[in-house]
């Protein structure tokens, strides 16, 4: 991959893990316990509760994203970034675009998620 196209993968991989940064404050604010909650009754604490758990969730899978973007830049520092785990072939720009994320050429990963079903059947 030539150095302009890096430069754009890193731009918008830098761009979504500044994005994720910016959620993960907004949920941390809306999640604070202030004076006004303490006053509800015990289905709107549930439904509060209930929101809360959902977004944790949500912020897990945030969480796991963000520990792939950090690793996709740090392919781009290396050098590697577009170069598929499995095989060494270079992942196309279309799946890059579509996942920046992805260590993975298409073939590759039909491949382990095939081996996946399999395990699991």
């Amino acid at each position: 991959m030539n150095k302009q196209k890096m430069q754009k993968f890193e731009k918008v991989l830098r761009t979504q893990l500044e994005e994720l940064y910016k959620n993960a404050l907004k949920v941390a604010d809306s999640n604070i316990l202030s004076d006004e909650k303490k006053t509800l009754d015990e289905v709107d604490l549930a439904s509060i509760e209930t929101d809360w758990i959902n977004s944790i969730r949500i912020k897990d899978r945030e969480k796991n994203l963000i520990l792939k973007i950090q690793q996709a830049l740090k392919r781009v520092t290396e050098g590697t970034f577009g170069i598929c785990l499995g095989c060494g072939d270079d992942i196309c720009e279309k799946r890059l675009l579509a996942r920046p994320v992805t260590t993975h050429c298409i073939d590759c990963k039909q491949l382990r998620e095939d081996r996946e079903r399999m395990l699991s059947a």
